[in-house]
């Protein structure tokens, strides 16, 4: 699980899968502040009696005092000095399960998804292949967090099942100044990067002078991963990243899918920026209407679904059965339902629109948030939006925009109307956003994705009720 989840998050998912060693460091470090890991275990620990045995990573040492529970606590190094190093593996069945990740869910309490050993293992290796162009020898850096799928999959599973040399990072990619990730990526001489858009953007809107500063003349693949990213961000990563070059990969995929499975294969399939393109192999999507019936044309706007099973999907949800079949299978019967809505152009291109839920239904006309945050965001003042639907009178929803101004920019009520201009003169006075909210920092969760559930709340105004915020970076944002 993240590093990061608050003590009653932790319990949550322990009570749940019912585990019974629980690993844990002493403290992480973030920036330069010791952070303490092991006290907020013990606290999540006081209501899991599953839990017989807590092995204790020395990681900060003595910046933060450890209380260790005698008979149940270990530290990890006294137990590896008293053991072989040669330790059997011990053989599974192919559909043995492999690991429970939790994702959060729409409502309530996160899902437990489910992987198993042989399919998962085969889809994250090939893809992690043939995705990134990876080649013997190279140097390859995912830099999301272990504790979410894309850590899974593509830090630790594809690439050392392939024997790639993978770089894991722990920190921020602004400590100790935004030339971090740079600075990595030349003192490795990094070939394969692979990153999320909310980092890009919060790098770009510092300027390209961090940029400039390393050599990243050894990069030749660039991926992105988990939300759509946005042309501005697209093209910024494209010619100052990667020399106007490099491929972007731009991957679409899930917890649950536990792999990519719209990737533009670089070098294969010609890039367009903020679309996943083509299906990876084997991969059956489809768009549907309202009603589930395909859209037959090439040009068209739907739900996206699969339509037949690939080997990385997950076999369940933990001890839910009921609610794997209903969350993914139900709404459109005969297909894996995805939750996200997207479009298809006269090339066959798929671009994910966001989420089902994130499409604003202003007077009759649906209209997808990323599209508005993509006009906001294209405006030489803004470094990010997110916009969801808030309650209108008129319109049925009207549009809500929070909006994160670029560092020196003075915030004044004349920005707003010519933010409100550009995004009409963008998209059309069917886009006009109702109100617009400065914002000096969006909650997000710890693998950058904007929890808009929170947005929507505040937006109408229901403040008594936002929900589980346990996954959220920096909780005072709200």
């Amino acid at each position: 699980v993240f590093g990061g989840f608050s003590a009653d998050a932790l319990r949550d998912r322990i009570v749940n899968c019912e585990g019974k060693v629980l690993v844990v460091c002493d403290g992480t470090f973030r920036g330069n502040k010791a952070v303490p890991q092991k006290a907020t275990a013990d606290e999540a620990l006081k209501s899991c009696p599953s839990v017989t045995s807590v092995i204790v990573v020395n990681r900060v040492g003595d910046k933060i005092k450890c209380e260790m529970t005698p008979g149940r606590d270990k530290w990890y190094h006294e137990e590896m000095a008293k053991v072989d190093a040669k330790c059997e593996p011990e053989w599974m069945d192919s559909e043995d399960p492999l690991f429970i990740l939790y994702t959060s869910g729409s409502t309530g309490q996160p899902k437990g998804v489910m992987h198993t050993t042989g399919g998962y293992l085969v889809y994250g290796s090939y893809t992690h292949k043939i995705v990134f162009d990876y080649h013997d020898g190279d140097i390859y850096w995912c830099t999301a967090d272990l504790g979410w799928v894309t850590g899974h999959t593509y830090i630790l599973y594809g690439p050392l099942c392939n024997g790639a040399t993978s770089i894991m990072f722990e920190g921020v990619p602004n400590y100790p100044t935004y030339s971090r990730f740079w600075q990595v990526v030349e003192k490795y001489k990094v070939n394969i990067f692979y990153t999320a858009p909310t980092a890009i953007r919060a790098i770009a809107k510092e300027g390209d002078e961090f940029v400039k500063k390393c050599d990243i003349s050894s990069l030749q693949t660039l991926g992105t991963v988990g939300e759509p990213i946005n042309p501005e961000a697209w093209n910024w990563y494209y010619n100052l990243i990667g020399r106007g070059e490099c491929p972007i990969v731009d991957t679409w995929w899930q917890t649950e899918t536990g792999g990519i499975l719209i990737p533009p294969l670089p070098g294969a399939i010609d890039i367009k920026p903020g679309m996943a393109t083509m299906p990876f192999f084997g991969v059956q999507p489809v768009l549907v209407d309202d009603e589930g019936k395909e859209f037959t044309d090439t040009v068209a706007s739907g739900a996206l679904c699969i339509k037949v099973p690939w080997p990385g999907i997950m076999r369940g949800v933990y001890g839910d059965p009921k609610r794997f079949q209903e969350t993914y299978f139900e709404q459109f019967p005969g297909y894996y339902v995805t939750g996200d809505g997207c479009r298809r152009d006269k090339d066959g291109y798929y671009q994910i629109t966001g989420r089902i839920d994130d499409v604003i239904n202003v007077s009759g006309h649906r209209m997808g948030t990323a599209e508005v945050e993509s006009a906001l965001v294209a405006h030489k003042a803004v470094a990010e939006a997110a916009v969801v639907g808030m309650p209108h009178d008129i319109k049925g929803q009207g549009i809500y925009a929070y909006v994160t101004l670029k560092t020196g920019v003075e915030k004044s009520d004349a920005l707003k109307k010519e933010l409100v201009a550009h995004v009409r003169t963008v998209i059309g006075p069917i886009a006009t956003p109702d109100k617009i909210q400065w914002a000096d920092g969006l909650p997000k969760t710890r693998s950058g994705k904007i929890m808009r559930r929170i947005l929507k709340k505040v937006a109408a105004n229901d403040l008594g009720n936002l929900g589980d915020t346990s996954t959220l970076a920096d909780p005072s944002v709200v």
